[in-house]
């Protein structure tokens, strides 16, 4: 078993930023390994902002 502890999933403004960072970087043009990175950054942006507005059980 791991004695890492779990890793907290970021907020969707930290994600955001990292999403623009890479966008300003490659100029609004994605190489092939850039792409990738921004569809995964969107996915995760997407489960934060999932998480941020689901309702209190």
């Amino acid at each position: 078993m791991s004695s890492l502890p779990a890793a907290r999933p970021r907020s969707a403004s930290v994600v955001n930023a990292e999403i623009r960072a890479l966008m300003l970087r490659s100029g609004g043009r994605l190489a092939a390994g850039d792409r990738a990175r921004y569809v995964a950054l969107i996915a995760e942006w997407a489960e934060a902002v999932r998480d941020a507005v689901r309702p209190a059980a």
